[in-house]
């Protein structure tokens, strides 16, 4: 049997495993060993197990994956997604679809402290949903409107997605979460034109709350300085360069801390579910990782990575063609996996495409694919972030939210369409404050 045989039936049997329910990360694992060792040899095999393993649960550079989701699940714990809603409510309640419009705003804002999409989706739609059914909004609307804007979390830094972008392409973390700063502000500013659109055609799907003084609205944007803060003090000195990732994530954790203790919202139980949760997520992604490594030495000896970028190459299509087909590739990939599996399972194939072979930007190939995840975790059948807000708002008919998607499906993807045909949103920054 070839190698590019054995490695395409060893594709196949990954789908099959993870059609019958085995975790990915053990498919990914157990398909990488036993494809290593027909290919290679099983004592070969068994040294990359070995070494694979020990390897991600001893990396220093893997350290700051367990630093920013602490962080993330500590600000969860602690309240501070309660006091983005109600700021953002009191500022945009009035509008149609306001309530669905400060969901978004809200979770744009959680999402660039805790960088995790399904936390920004609980946080927000516990906070959010029973005010938008005391304002008899339509199900669909506002549980797709919390679903949605938690995929923001996927995009604004610091976004653990990027980080394992970056480990697994080497390529620098701080410039990835400034290519994502531009990118995720046009995601929340297409998912509030999507609101907007629909509740004027059909105000009764999302009534207006009632009228804040606008007098009071500078004092509500005085509590967005607590955010600020942990922003600028954690992101602001990994961008300048005093900060690696890691002790990014370590003084973001210890200005969180700070901030909690301060607003006396620090307690033990807080603290304690949040390393508790930390615990579960940081050793789900290493194994991921993990597997995915191994899964992903099987791929290369396989040689599909060589043989599609051949193939590609010599596609009679203009390298923006072969491009587009790969993330629609990824767009179909999104809806059955999950965004950090997608992204550790197809990096080792299609990176070397699309940056060896077709020349793109690599900083801009990670956003594009981070964007169109993000449409990933609200689509069917998959769909975390509809799953999680289900959990949420149990009431609600998983088909109901499903089809609440639609308007911000649209918008998402009108987005990732203008960030492909002007990558400078995503490249603008990185390249000027970190050139």
């Amino acid at each position: 049997m070839s190698p590019l045989f054995a490695g395409i039936i060893g594709v196949i049997g990954f789908l099959i495993l993870m059609v019958i329910r085995m975790p990915i990360a053990f498919s990914m694992a157990v398909v990488g060993f036993l494809g290593f060792s027909y290919l290679v040899s099983t004592e070969a095999a068994l040294r990359v197990v070995a070494k694979d393993f020990y390897g991600m649960f001893s990396s220093y550079s893997l350290s700051v994956i367990p630093m920013f989701v602490w962080m993330g699940f500590l600000a969860f714990h602690t309240g501070v997604g309660s006091k983005l809603f109600s700021i953002a409510y009191k500022i945009l309640g009035r509008l149609p679809g306001g309530l669905a419009i400060a969901t978004q705003a809200a979770c744009s804002v959680f999402g660039a402290v805790s960088g995790s999409s399904p936390a920004t989706a609980a946080t927000i739609g516990a906070i959010s949903l029973p005010e938008m059914k005391k304002y008899q909004y339509s199900s669909a609307l506002a549980t797709a409107s919390v679903a949605s804007g938690g995929a923001i979390g996927i995009m604004i830094p610091p976004s653990v997605i990027f980080v394992l972008y970056g480990i697994a392409t080497e390529q620098s973390i701080g410039r990835l979460f400034l290519a994502g700063i531009l990118p995720g502000i046009l995601l929340t500013i297409s998912y509030i034109t999507a609101i907007l659109i629909v509740t004027t055609r059909n105000p009764k799907l999302g009534p207006a709350a009632s009228i804040e003084n606008l007098k009071n609205i500078p004092f509500s944007l005085m509590g967005l300085v607590d955010i600020f803060v942990i922003f600028v003090i954690s992101l602001g000195g990994l961008f300048a360069g005093i900060f690696t990732p890691t002790e990014a994530g370590a003084v973001g954790v210890a200005s969180v801390f700070i901030v909690s203790f301060y607003r006396k919202q620090l307690t033990s139980e807080a603290i304690n579910r949040s390393l508790m949760d930390t615990t579960k997520t940081t050793a789900m992604i290493m194994f991921l990782i993990a597997g995915a490594t191994i899964f992903g030495r099987f791929i290369a000896v396989s040689r599909i990575p060589f043989e599609l970028a051949s193939w590609s190459s010599n596609l009679p299509f203009p390298p923006f063609v072969i491009f587009i087909i790969i993330l629609l590739i990824y767009f179909v990939l999104g809806c059955f996996i999950d965004s950090m599996a997608l992204i550790l399972l197809t990096i080792p194939i299609f990176y070397p495409v699309v940056v060896e072979t077709l020349n793109y930007d690599p900083i801009w190939f990670g956003v594009m694919i981070v964007m169109v995840t993000t449409i990933g975790v609200i689509t069917p059948p998959v769909g975390m972030n509809v799953y999680v807000i289900k959990g949420v708002a149990k009431d609600v008919p998983l088909e109901v939210i499903f089809s609440g998607i639609w308007p911000f499906f649209i918008a998402a993807s009108i987005s990732s369409l203008i960030l492909l045909i002007f990558p400078q949103i995503a490249t603008f920054l990185p390249n000027y404050l970190m050139p």
